[in-house]
C-alpha cells in the first residue's frame, strides 16, 4: 500500500537559493513528506521525499520545494530510505544562484539554462557550462578565442593563485580536461557529476571575478570619499 506522511524535521544546514544566504533551518521552517511505492514492479520499491523549506532570513522568507526519489529498503514491517536516485528542484526550478552584481546576459543565460537541465540532460548542461566559462574568460579577461583549455591557459599567472588552483582541479579531472580542448559549446558524452563540477567552477569564478571586482570598486570609492573629505577638512582648518 502507498503511504504518505508529513512531519517536522530537525535542524540542518541549508542554503537559500533566493537570498543566497547560508543558515541553519529549524523544524519550524521545514516540512517533509514521503510516499512509498510498495506495489510490485520491475524497478523495485521506491520512496518519494518532498521537502518544503522557508528561508529564516526576515528580509526573504521565501520557500523552496524539491522532490527526491530513493530506493526503498523493506525490513519486516519497517521501511527505510535507501540510495538516492534523482532530485527535482520545483521551486525554484533549478539550483542556479543569484548574484548581487551585473553579469553579461549571455553568460547568465548559459549558466541558468545549464542549471535547469543539469539533471535531465547532463551532456547539454555540460556543453552550456563550458560555453559559459568561455564567455566569462572572453568578457572578463579579453582572451583570444580558442579551445576552452587554451583560453584558461591565457590567464595563468594573472588570476589569483587560489582561483587558479580551483581551475586546475577541474581541468585535470580526466575526461573533463580532454573536453576542454574543444570548443566550449560542443556536446559530447558527459561523466556523472560533470555538470555539477563545471557549475560549481562557474559560481566560484563569478564570485572571485565579477563580485570581487564590484567589492573592490566600492572599497576604492569609499577610500576616495574619505580622502576627499579629509582634504576638505584640512583646507578649512588652514583658512
Amino acid at each position: 500500500r502507498d503511504e504518505k506522511r508529513w512531519g517536522m524535521m530537525s535542524e540542518y544546514f541549508w542554503h537559500c537559493p533566493f537570498c543566497d544566504t547560508d543558515q541553519t533551518v529549524s523544524s519550524e521552517e521545514m516540512r517533509a513528506s514521503f510516499a512509498d511505492l510498495t506495489v510490485e514492479n520491475s524497478d523495485g520499491p521506491r520512496r518519494l521525499v518532498v521537502k518544503f523549506a522557508v528561508c529564516a532570513n526576515p528580509k526573504c522568507r521565501r520557500f523552496s520545494l524539491d522532490a527526491s526519489l530513493h530506493q526503498l529498503t523493506l525490513s519486516g514491517i519497517r521501511a527505510y530510505t535507501g540510495k538516492h536516485l534523482k532530485t527535482w528542484n520545483l521551486v525554484p526550478p533549478s539550483r542556479a544562484k543569484s548574484f548581487p552584481v551585473a553579469i553579461p546576459k549571455e553568460v547568465l543565460e548559459d549558466y541558468h539554462e545549464a542549471c535547469l537541465i543539469a539533471e535531465s540532460s547532463p551532456k547539454a548542461a555540460a556543453a552550456l557550462a563550458r560555453r559559459c566559462l568561455s564567455g566569462m574568460l572572453r568578457d572578463f579577461w579579453s582572451v583570444q578565442p580558442g579551445s576552452l583549455s587554451d583560453e584558461f591557459r591565457q590567464v595563468k599567472g594573472t588570476v589569483d593563485p587560489l582561483t587558479w588552483e580551483a581551475i586546475e582541479s577541474v581541468r585535470n579531472t580526466g575526461l573533463i580536461g580532454s573536453r576542454m580542448e574543444t570548443e566550449g559549446a560542443e556536446i559530447r558524452e558527459s561523466e556523472p557529476g560533470e555538470p555539477m563540477l563545471l557549475l560549481g567552477l562557474i559560481e566560484t569564478l563569478i564570485q572571485d571575478w565579477y563580485v570581487g571586482r564590484e567589492a573592490r570598486r566600492k572599497r576604492l570609492a569609499e577610500i576616495k570619499q574619505i580622502a576627499g573629505g579629509g582634504v576638505g577638512e584640512q583646507k578649512e582648518d588652514k583658512s
